[in-house]
This record gives structure tokens, sequence and C-alpha cells, in this order.
């Protein structure tokens, strides 16, 4: 039955069944509880509903983390209309090209967003919000203007005597309703308007409940470091959440490893959610470097005392994430093999997912006990997932996917969509992979990312990024091929941590050098780096924080 498969009800009843527990808080700020949710949401509902917006109409919002982007989030879906999250990060032209390209009526925005925009840039708009108290920024429209002006007195005698858990009634969605159009932020440059259904939000729910449900009770505490615009952070680190009845703290600032490292000692999370930068920039600045002294890698060779220095790192890593956690969620992005290999060593509590904004977003995850160390888990409940490969066990072949978490589309792109989903349904993702005889799957990289070598071979960048990221100084590198078919390495150095051990900027480039030789010295003839090129800046990323690769293929 379609009631089976109804986000919508998930919100509904975990709203009923915790409405005086805490549920939003803006971190170092103020909290909500579940029956403020449900009072602001009425009132926006009235917004809505007053000035003429209709059940499947488009709803913008754009700003940073809070508990009202999640309030308004929340309104938007219950109404009926189609919420489209766009990224605080974006440049102005880019919000402006999102809301005209949805078809957008009403935006929702944060103070600092608003700043930069032009209204006049979106002449279809019929006006322009602020998410924290609903301040009327712009108004082309009579209704909308009645609407605000006299928001209390409308709530006032909707509800007469008060406003009860027993007044919530939302909007019956039906499966293959779209709720959310969520334009990616790929690596590629063109951002498509992807078409979620209520089924896969409410199947990536579920799969929360299934796989997470032992270690998330109702009451218990989360962060929200991820942007909510991308649909990691949103389901994973929000919507689950909310529907088993938890209470998320919102980082509102930008989660530098200094704040999120304060809010986890303080909140304490039950679950962790990040990607694979925060981990890495953590463990190597705080942890490895102790490492790495002469004293500590004597004792590491030595059987017992080694025992001891590993449950000791362990527990220090497992306190600097607030120490209670069942277990630490990475994706978004490949994750660095040496920091996952000492993950595994010290038997820390980590699994690494994967998925795609097209699947909102889950694909594939493994429990972290008996999660396979390289890969990113198995087929996610209710998901098929296969390796297009003669040899799918050794041979890499893209992956493809299918079931409830599946997108409807492209808005207005059927071209992209038909290029994407065949006729049987199948999601092709871009991604190679293999697949061990257990279902465990182990991405290799990117089908455009792959290089052709001289007779033919196959080359994974990813692979060799991996390897030199890991190498003195190097803070990122992308590895491109030449106009002349000769791999170069564009590496953006560790400057803070070479000029702070008195190296000068020849220096670092000397280094870069004797990395390129050292690393030739471990690849295959086709894999050899013939030159590096240094960057001086960080290269650009996505919100995933992945590397927007496209931008540094003029470096040939």
């Amino acid at each position: 039955m379609e009631s089976e498969k109804s986000f919508i009800a998930l919100i509904e009843e975990s709203i009923k069944k915790n409405w005086d527990a805490d549920a939003l808080t803006d971190y170092k700020g103020a909290t909500l509880q579940y029956k403020d949710v449900a009072r602001k949401i009425e009132k926006i509902h009235i917004i809505l509903e007053e000035s003429g917006v209709k059940k499947g109409d488009k709803i913008a919002i754009c700003g940073r983390n809070s508990s009202h982007w999640g309030v308004t989030f929340l309104s938007v879906v219950t109404y009926g209309a189609v919420i489209v999250p766009i990224l605080h990060e974006f440049k102005p032209d880019q919000v402006h090209n999102i809301v005209n390209h949805s078809e957008a009526k009403l935006l929702f925005v944060g103070d600092v967003v608003w700043e930069n925009l032009d209204e006049s840039a979106m002449p279809n708009l019929e006006g322009i919000l602020l998410m924290n108290d609903f301040t009327l920024l712009v108004s082309r429209s009579e209704k909308l203007n009645h609407a605000r002006e006299n928001l209390n007195a409308l709530f006032g005698q909707k509800y007469p005597r008060n406003f009860r858990k027993e007044h919530i009634s939302y909007h019956k969605d039906s499966s293959e309703e779209m709720l959310v159009l969520n334009y990616t932020s790929g690596t590629t440059s063109f951002s498509k308007g992807v078409m979620l259904p209520s089924r896969a939000l409410w199947s990536n729910v579920e799969f929360g409940k299934e796989k997470l449900g032992k270690a998330l009770k109702a009451g218990d505490k989360i962060v929200s470091m991820l942007p909510m615009a991308h649909m990691y952070g949103l389901a994973f680190e929000f919507l689950y959440e909310f529907c088993a009845g938890c209470h998320v703290y919102f980082l509102t600032r930008t989660p530098s490893p200094k704040i999120i490292l304060q809010a986890f000692a303080e909140v304490k999370p039950k679950i962790v959610i990040a990607v694979p930068l925060i981990i890495e920039k953590i463990i190597k600045k705080n942890v490895l470097p102790k490492l790495e002294r002469p004293t500590m890698r004597f004792l590491m060779r030595v059987p017992l005392v080694n025992d001891k220095i590993k449950a000791k790192v362990r527990e220090q890593l497992i306190n600097a994430f607030g120490g209670e956690f069942y277990e630490i969620i990475v994706g978004g992005a490949a994750f660095n093999q040496e920091v996952e290999a000492f993950l595994h060593r010290i038997n820390f509590p980590y699994t690494v997912g994967y998925g795609m904004t097209e699947c909102a977003p889950i694909i594939t995850y493994e429990d972290w006990q008996i999660f396979k160390q390289g890969s990113c888990g198995k087929a996610a409940p209710r998901m098929e997932v296969k390796i297009l490969s003669r040899d799918p066990q050794n041979i890499p072949g893209e992956i493809v996917t299918r079931g409830d978490n599946v997108m409807l589309g492209y808005y207005k792109n059927q071209e992209a969509t038909n290029e994407v989903i065949d006729e049987e349904g199948w999601l092709h993702t871009g991604d190679l992979a293999v697949m061990d005889e257990e279902g465990n799957l182990t991405i290799k990289g990117r089908s455009k990312n792959m290089l052709l070598g001289p007779s033919g071979q196959n080359i994974y960048p990813e692979e060799i990024e991996d390897k030199l990221n890991n190498m003195p100084y190097v803070n990122e590198s992308i590895i491109i091929q030449a106009l002349d078919g000769k791999l170069a390495a564009l590496i953006y150095p560790d400057f803070d941590l070479a000029f702070s051990n008195g190296m000068t900027e020849k220096q670092v480039e000397e280094q870069m050098e004797a990395n390129r030789v050292a690393l030739n010295a471990e690849r295959p003839a086709y894999e050899q780096i013939a030159r590096v090129k240094i960057y001086h800046e960080e290269f650009e990323k996505t919100p995933k924080k992945s590397i927007k690769r496209f931008l540094y293929q003029e470096a040939r």
C-alpha cells in the first residue's frame, strides 16, 4: 500500500510521539522542542496557503544549517509542496539560475546569503522570506503581504484554544510523488535537478532505523555538520534522526576541526556522520604526528606494548569524537587508504558507505563490526547493486543500481535522465568498482576520470593521488594526463607545516620533486609521473569536499 511508504507520515508520527522532547538546537543557541517545530510548521503552512501556493509548487531554501532551515524544509514537504534546497556556498548567479530553472514561487534565505543576492535576477519569484522569523524581504504578491502581516491573527483564528498535537494532519503523499528537487554540485561543471520521490526519502529513513536503530534511540543527540542542502547531510544528520525522535545540534558556522571537536566534546553524539576530509584532518594533525616520533615507532614494533599503545590511541580518538558514539560513518568521497589502514589497525569503530544524490543518497553500507576494510559495504535494503564487468571480482566495471532509493529523473532534462537510467530501471552511476563474492563493493574511481596508458592500460588517478597525498608535505593532489599523453601531478603542498619546520619555498619544490621520484619507484611504467606543478591555494571543491577536477584540466 502507498501509505506504507509515506515519508510525511514518518514526520507526523515523530512529532506526535515526541511532542515534549527537545528536537533542534543551534549549537550555542536556542532549542526547539518537537511541539515548537510543529507550531512553526503550522505558521509556514498558513503563509503558503494564504499566498496561494498549491500542492506541487516549488519552494527554494538557501542558508547555513540551522533549526530554522530544518523547520522550513519540514514545513514545505508536509504542506505538499516541493522543496528546492540550494547550497549557501553557491555563487549568487548559481542560486539565481537554480531558482529560475526550478520555477520556485518563494525563496527562504539566511541573512548572510541574502546580502549577496539580486532579486531582479529572479523575476518569477513571488516573494523572498528570511527563514529565521519569516520577515518579508521581497514581495510581489498582495496575498503574500496579507499572509505575513496577519500571520499571528490567522494562526489565532485557526487554533483559538491552543495548538495541540491532535490538530496535526499533514499532506498525504504517494510513493512516486516528488518531494525534493536537489541540484547536484558534483565534480562536473553542469548542475542537474534531481527529482526525489517520497519513497526514496522514506526508504533512506527506514534504512537508518533498520541499520542504526540499535545504536540511536529517541532522545539521543547528534551533531549536524554537513550541509543539509546536500543529501548525505540532509538524510543522515537530520531527516532520519528527526523521524527517530532524536535531538539534533546544528553547527551554524563553518565546521572547522576545532569547532567540530568542541561540539563533540559537549554534545557527545551517539552516531557521527562525516566526510573523509574531516576525519583525515583530525587524525593527520592530532594523532599521526605523535606516532611518528622515534620512541613511539620503536614501541609500536614491540607486540605487547604495541597493543597497549593501540588501545590508548583508540581511546583518545574515540574521546575526541565525544566518547559515546556507536560508529563513525564515512561517505561522500574517497577515503585515504593510509588513514583507513590506521583506523582498522587500532580497531576504531568506523565504516564507509557509498551513495549519490540520485539515490537520496544511500546505495551501500555495512555495520562497522563486519565491515571489510577498503570497501564501502554491501547493497542497502531495497537496493540492488551489480558491476558491469565480465569478471566483477577482479576486473573493475561500472556500478549500476536500482530500487526504492532511485530518483524519478532529472528535472526538465529527459535526455540526461535517459543517459543514466536504462529501460530496466538500472541507474548507471559512472563509478567503477569490483565486488567480492559476499557483495562487498570496492570503488576504483570515476569512469570519466579513468585515463588510458600508452598501451591501453586503465589508469585510476585516484589510486595514485591516494599514495601521493601521504608523502611528505603534500596536502592534496590531482593526477592529469598532459596533451603529450604523459601524467602530471598538480600538488597543493602543506606550506604551513613546511614553513613552520624552517623550509623555504625552493626546498618545498625540491621535496615535491623527491616525492615524484619516490612515487615513480613504486608505480608501473605506464603510471610514471613526468612532472609536477605546484599550486599555492587549495583546489576548489564541492560541498562533499571532492575536488572539482574539471577546473584543472587546463593545466595540461
